[in-house]
């Protein structure tokens, strides 16, 4: 493993158990495992911490996302399963959702990371929006923007919020209930 994804892995895990505030330098190095000072030497910064972070975190949630966002065929009966077994396996890893939510929130009160994570949330949301037009959609665009809300409330419900984790049948038949009414 890289020295980098080793380190914003360790980043992803303490994010997800100490909140923004448990995220240093030396708690990365004592987490990794690694010398004093290795973490300062790779992200010199807090802001160079948090930007390596959230590439990382990108990459991984890009890679679990990639089935349902670039499936070169899809139709309107294989969408629903597709895009529910997505989003079983973001809610399978909660401590990357979790530390998206504390990125998410550091993004509000950081310009620079706001443009850094806005530009990641790009990568998600084209793909949906190309997703709907191929679906159908009369407005995808706007659809896409909703598709991705209703996903991220359903995730945040179920690892933040007061629900339960929904099963990969109630998250099929929510997505299919969902895009019933964007595709009528």
């Amino acid at each position: 493993m890289r020295r980098s994804d080793l380190v914003a892995d360790t980043a992803i895990a303490l994010l997800a158990e100490r909140g923004m505030r448990g995220l240093t330098h030396r708690a990365v190095d004592e987490a990794a495992g690694l010398p004093p000072g290795s973490t300062s030497n790779l992200a010199r910064t807090r802001a160079a911490l948090l930007e390596l972070t959230l590439a990382r975190l990108t990459e991984l949630e890009a890679a679990v996302l990639a089935p349902a966002l670039e499936a070169e065929t899809l139709d309107r009966a294989a969408a629903p399963g597709l895009l529910a077994r997505a989003l079983h396996a973001q809610l399978q890893d909660r401590a990357r959702t979790l530390a998206r939510y504390e990125l998410a929130l550091e993004a509000t009160r950081r310009p620079e990371l706001r443009a850094i994570y806005d530009r990641a949330g790009r990568r998600f949301r084209d793909p949906a929006v190309a997703l709907l037009a191929a679906l159908g959609s009369a407005a995808p665009s706007r659809h896409a923007r909703q598709l991705v809300a209703f996903g991220e409330g359903l995730m945040f419900d179920a690892i933040a919020g007061a629900g339960t984790t929904p099963t990969l049948d109630e998250l099929g038949q929510a997505v299919d209930d969902l895009l019933a009414g964007m595709l009528r």
